[in-house]
């Protein structure tokens, strides 16, 4: 599919929608003029369209019923009674990407009465500042060129890997919630840092700033973290002591434990 060319309808104009919005139009993936908005709250629509001078509707029937690119961002909850509106008005022609945690792609597709292509993508929090990690899986009728719009389109708000559908649980548990992880261990951080005597707003910049280094450097470099720590770590140092006192706490294993919690949980919301 040629994004430039393609007419986007938007269902539902929520944070994450217009997070998307926002990095598709800053990496002029798709005009303006070929993009409409539909939500029930006519101030997110006001919003949405003073914001990014994009159409907006309130009718996801005839929105839908001319798009090429359809992205769903709904929530979970409210998926069923989307599908059984929209599907009178789908057909193969048109791509679906949901942004639905936990609504499986044949969920999506036999509600849509099996008459559309389907991505399934699991943005992050992340995509708030254009950092956000995505993990992409193809779905029944999805073709290759499908699933590279759906990673052009989610490189505009971060980074995009592709995983199998099977690993998607994986994925919540660890980029979907893992934002709160940090955020948690940057106020922790913050806290010793005031603890110590610095002021509160020069110990929350130290923190964050020192996490956004450290992934950055996993990021661009592509060395294991554990030989980047090495670097860190200088024989009988601070760095040392303070990485005793975690391994003492079990911080690594409640990291891991946590994930695998939120996969667990993740399930769970997945069969209901």
């Amino acid at each position: 599919m040629e994004l430039k060319q393609a007419k986007l309808c938007i269902i539902g104009g929520g944070m994450m929608a217009e997070n998307i919005l926002r990095g598709m139009l800053l990496a002029k993936l798709i005009g303006p003029d070929r993009i409409t908005v539909t939500d029930l709250q006519v101030e997110r629509l006001d919003h949405i369209r003073d914001s990014f001078k994009v159409a907006t509707s309130r009718d996801n029937v005839a929105t839908a019923g001319k798009a090429e690119l359809i992205i769903l961002a709904v929530k979970p909850q409210n998926m069923k009674a989307v599908l059984d509106e929209l599907r009178p008005a789908m057909s193969q022609s048109r791509l679906i990407i949901s942004i639905a945690a936990g609504v499986k792609t044949k969920t999506l597709a036999d509600g849509l009465g099996g008459n559309a292509r389907i991505v399934r993508t699991m943005p992050n929090i992340g995509a708030k500042v254009l950092a956000s990690a995505t993990a992409i899986c193809p779905g029944p009728g999805a073709t290759p060129d499908d699933l590279a719009a759906a990673q052009e389109i989610f490189a505009a708000i971060g980074s995009a890997v592709v995983v199998n559908e099977d690993l998607m649980d994986a994925v919540t548990g660890l980029s979907g919630s893992g934002p709160a992880y940090f955020f948690q261990f940057i106020e922790a951080l913050s806290d010793a840092g005031v603890r110590s005597g610095l002021a509160r707003q020069v110990a929350v910049k130290l923190a964050a700033q020192t996490c956004l280094g450290a992934a950055q450097l996993v990021l661009e470099t592509g060395e294991s973290p554990a030989v980047l720590k090495d670097q860190v770590t200088s024989p009988a140092g601070t760095t040392i002591e303070g990485l005793r006192v975690l391994e003492t706490a079990g911080v690594r294993g409640a990291i891991i434990n946590a994930v695998a919690a939120a996969v667990e949980r993740s399930k769970e919301l997945g069969k209901n």
